[in-house]
């Protein structure tokens, strides 16, 4: 399946712009090709590629609605790491994964004050593309720690932090739900403030296993869990 992004209403379909590029500089394909679009949100349309100059149309043979998605829906609140090329890494892998929504934290101890959400939202469509997934993740600004537990389920949201004198659950005993938000904390973990609070708004903590893992690696470990329950 040759898997393209672009606008999907009743019975028109247009391809986006950087496809389209893509499609004629890149890939150099041919008018009658057969390809897919999907506009990220669960429809897919089918049809011929049709090339007027440097444009190119779709002649739609079938189109597909609300495509069933992934379940669970994992939500990742992941701090930011120093190296942006790491929180990239984990952006691409987890979203092949099937992670539905990320927030990026700022944490007391997160040390990177900026990130591209333009340049992590292309990535997530391509990874998306990639795996051929048709409704693409939700990719959302940095927040900040305090604002975001302000808006969490307790009973839903689960915290990996390192402190290992405190109780953590493992994550084979976390019950299978419809939605998971789990979160990572930065490099040098959550503050013991960050933990408390957490704690005291009910969110249970979980533990990853013996190793410390990095930032990044932790965000991928939970997708790859998650990616199991589905089935």
């Amino acid at each position: 399946m040759k898997l393209f992004y672009g606008e999907i209403s009743e019975n028109t379909v247009i391809i986006n712009t950087e496809e389209q590029q893509h499609i004629v500089k890149v890939l150099r394909m041919k008018s009658g090709e057969e390809i897919f679009v999907t506009d990220g949100k669960g429809n897919l349309a089918k049809g011929n590629l049709v090339f007027e100059g440097k444009k190119v149309h779709l002649e739609i043979l079938e189109i597909k609605e609300n495509l069933p998605n992934f379940s669970p829906q994992l939500h990742i609140a992941i701090a930011p790491t120093k190296n942006i090329d790491r929180i990239e890494f984990f952006v691409e892998k987890a979203v092949e994964m099937g992670i539905s929504e990320i927030t990026f934290l700022q944490t007391e101890k997160t040390e990177r004050k900026n990130i591209s959400i333009e340049k992590l939202t292309k990535q997530a469509i391509s990874a998306s593309k990639q795996s051929l997934r048709f409704h693409f993740p939700k990719v959302n600004e940095l927040t900040k720690f305090s604002d975001f537990i302000k808006e969490v389920h307790p009973e839903t949201t689960f915290v990996a932090h390192c402190n290992e004198n405190l109780e953590r659950i493992e994550l084979k005993d976390i019950q299978t739900q419809e939605n998971i938000t789990f979160l990572i904390g930065p490099e040098g973990d959550f503050s013991d403030k960050e933990i408390q609070l957490l704690a005291e708004k009910g969110v249970k903590a979980v533990s990853l296993g013996n190793q410390r893992l990095r930032t990044e690696t932790a965000g991928i470990f939970v997708a790859a869990w998650n990616y199991g329950l589905m089935g």
